[in-house]
């Protein structure tokens, strides 16, 4: 299991519950959002416990919260709609500061991509206990000349998602992941999934100005 932390829950739910308001009205967004806390912590429940100090968990406590949406409207909230939801979260201007710190156009822009990613690996390596369940970290700097590459063959998400019925869902959580780079100003090449069925899930990065990137 995984245990619950109310900060992800309290940042995200309200940007949902508006989103959701927004679409389907205003008690229908609370029936679901009342409804989906409850199913949020017993999906964390559910959750191999890959650390809840591991700073990949991140990842988990904000998808559930999608999860656990789509689970209780119990139809009324169709995949699609749930992509249009979590497009309209990532446009939230808060998250545009990102790219003030992180830009992957400015030197040392995909280096700090880099760095965070690395960081993340060697938090893993400090606590192998958590390797059988958790993301592993693929770093090849040869792949490509330009920005930087990576990919798992592990992902928890998918996992879970497998074994809950929910895989058809996993791909919105993937989609986001195009978004996130779009905020540091980078584009994401991607060729392969684990929740499409692929062997990785793999990550190349680099500035979005970049033209022909090799």
């Amino acid at each position: 299991m995984l245990k619950y932390t109310g900060k992800y829950w309290n940042v995200l739910s309200p940007l949902v519950r508006r989103s959701i308001k927004r679409h389907y009205g205003k008690d229908f967004a609370d029936r679901i959002m009342k409804k989906a806390k409850s199913e949020y912590k017993a999906m964390l429940g559910r959750m191999d416990d890959i650390g809840a100090d591991n700073p990949m968990a991140s990842n988990v406590y904000m998808s559930f919260i999608f999860f656990a949406v789509y689970r209780v409207a119990d139809g009324m909230i169709t995949i699609e709609a749930l992509r249009t939801i979590a497009h309209e979260i990532m446009e939230w201007k808060p998250l545009k500061i990102t790219g003030l710190f992180m830009n992957a156009n400015k030197p040392g822009g995909i280096s700090s991509i880099r760095k965070m990613m690395l960081k993340n690996a060697e938090w893993l390596d400090r606590h192998p206990q958590y390797k059988k369940y958790s993301w592993d970290f693929n770093f090849d700097d040869n792949k490509h000349r330009d920005g930087y590459y990576y990919h798992f063959t592990q992902c928890p998400l998918n996992n879970f998602a497998r074994r809950e019925g929910l895989i058809d869902v996993l791909p919105v959580m993937c989609d986001i992941d195009f978004l996130t780079a779009g905020l540091m100003h980078a584009t994401l090449h991607r060729e392969h999934t684990l929740a499409g069925g692929g062997k990785i899930c793999d990550y190349w990065y680099y500035g979005d100005k970049l033209k022909d990137p090799q």
